[in-house]
């Protein structure tokens, strides 16, 4: 009989871990720091997490996994190969950006947002998140996606006597624990067809289910993609990302988009491409289909936003973030049908990192211009140019990024690796859907741009832009021009080695 004691390579799981351990010294300070001290608990937080992010550095260099069982060196629970770092940077570089926003919006708040609870749940969602893509089990990737999902309910929900935001937490739960319940009756579903829930190890046996077992099989592979879509905003279990993105607080907003995003498709792609190669039959049409509506369905709603209705900034930006996951979703389906997975997935993974860095770095200017507009509506963006020159320049970047149109060439180098991952694969339609909603975005995005060197109306009201926030919205702007400048490093960096 095997040992069933495994050993522990703290330092593979040192990001995630460090993420949680700070998220609990600031629980506990916050029991003892007087309320004219707890700014402290932020800039605590965001050294906890620039920490985090540089605990990647030492793992560089090779595969670790840990946690592994003793008679199958390749079952293990938690892996820290090339496509997990490159998410957890992602997703921690994501929740700092985030962490950074917050300081600013924190002290805004005037004590109407609890410290030590936003960041403690910040914290403990951040450390889920980086996590799941290190996770080789269905029982740790359900767990990981858990833990980074439920304290993103509170943090919505969080503004004290904010009907819009319970209401907010509440549909965002309600959707959230659907698809955790779905999920979970699929994983069953696999494990019971293959005795295992390791990846590697479901991977392999699945494909010599017995025949009696097969549709089993089948029925979990689609019920667990069921989930996983909702926890990525695909059409038609969308329906809660505009409100709730207008009931949280704009950095948590943020923070859904990206990081949000981030753990639903590492989670899928550990899922399809890994655990079930075999049943690329069963998932890669799916997922083509989800993206080509996904995508369509998000463009037209943000096409539909009204420049003077009351948040409409923010809904754009959510309905912007639905058509942005039916792209990350082409390549994902694309690797259903392809021979070089690893290069799909790597086209995915790319996207992923130019979305988290523009679509960040609009929510920050975002959060400046909620500053002196709390509704932000598209129509307040009118004239920034005249108000704040730099930012206004910075966002017309940043959308121009999400457009895909120079000189955000990052946004368009992403756009044509999704598009050539669609081709490969012999998917032409999905390329040609993809091609139309490219073509509808860019209204959208355009008529915002031009928005903001118009002439302004009424006072010019200056910009006073917090340390914090200058800090989010300068690092985001020097990675959108780095990278539009060699966008080829996108893609070398993103290389997953899955396989």
């Amino acid at each position: 009989m095997s040992s069933l004691v495994q050993s522990v390579d703290w330092l593979a799981i040192a990001p995630p871990t460090l993420a949680a351990v700070v998220g609990l010294v600031v629980l506990v300070a916050d029991l003892f720091i007087g309320e004219d001290k707890k700014a402290v608990l932020g800039w605590v937080s965001v050294a906890g997490l620039a920490a985090s992010a540089l605990l990647l550095l030492p793992l560089r260099d090779g595969d670790r996994a840990t946690f592994c069982l003793t008679g199958d060196a390749h079952a293990c629970s938690y892996t820290a190969d090339r496509f997990t770092l490159v998410i957890q940077f992602l997703v921690l570089g994501g929740a700092l950006l985030a962490a950074l926003l917050s300081v600013t919006a924190l002290k805004d708040a005037n004590k109407d947002l609890p410290e030590g609870e936003f960041w403690f749940l910040l914290l403990s969602s951040a450390a889920g998140a980086a996590l799941l893509p290190a996770s080789r089990d269905l029982a740790t990737l359900i767990v990981a996606l858990e833990v980074a999902s439920l304290p993103a309910f509170a943090l919505v929900g969080i503004k004290r006597g904010d009907k819009k935001s319970s209401e907010a937490a509440l549909k965002f739960f309600l959707s959230s624990v659907t698809a955790t319940a779905v999920s979970l009756m699929g994983v069953s579903f696999i494990y019971a067809t293959t005795g295992s829930l390791y990846l590697t190890q479901i991977a392999d046996k699945i494909q010599h289910v017995d025949g009696q077992f097969h549709t089993l099989a089948q029925a979990g592979v689609v019920l667990t993609l069921v989930g996983f879509a909702f926890k990525t905003a695909a059409v038609p279990f969308h329906f809660w990302v505009p409100d709730t993105y207008v009931g949280a607080p704009l950095p948590i907003a943020a923070y859904l988009s990206v990081v949000g995003k981030a753990v639903g498709f590492s989670g899928l792609i550990l899922v399809t491409v890994v655990a079930l190669p075999s049943y690329g039959d069963v998932w890669g049409p799916a997922l083509a289909v989800l993206a080509a509506l996904t995508m369509t369905v998000g463009n037209v709603g943000a096409l539909r936003q009204q420049a003077t209705r009351a948040y409409s900034a923010v809904r754009l930006l959510a309905w912007s973030s639905v058509g942005q996951a039916g792209y990350l979703l082409v390549p994902i389906a694309s690797a259903g049908y392809s021979k070089d997975a690893d290069k799909a997935i790597g086209s995915t993974v790319a996207y992923a990192l130019m979305y988290a860095v523009v679509n960040l770095g609009a929510f920050a200017v975002a959060a400046l211009v909620a500053r002196t507009s709390p509704l932000n509506r598209i129509s307040d963006y009118r004239g920034l140019y005249a108000r704040s020159p730099l930012s206004a320049l910075i966002l017309g970047f940043f959308l121009l990024c999400l457009a895909g149109l120079p000189p955000g060439i990052i946004g368009l180098f992403a756009k044509v690796t999704v598009f050539a991952a669609a081709v490969d694969a012999g998917l032409g339609w999905l390329a040609v859907v993809m091609a139309v909603n490219v073509v509808i975005a860019l209204f959208y995005y355009l008529q915002w741009t031009t928005l903001l060197f118009r002439a302004p109306e009424g006072e010019l009201e200056k910009h006073r832009v917090p340390a914090p926030l200058t800090a989010a919205i300068a690092l985001t702007a020097v990675l959108g021009i780095a990278l539009s400048g060699a966008p080829q490093l996108v893609l070398r960096f993103s290389a997953t080695g899955l396989f």
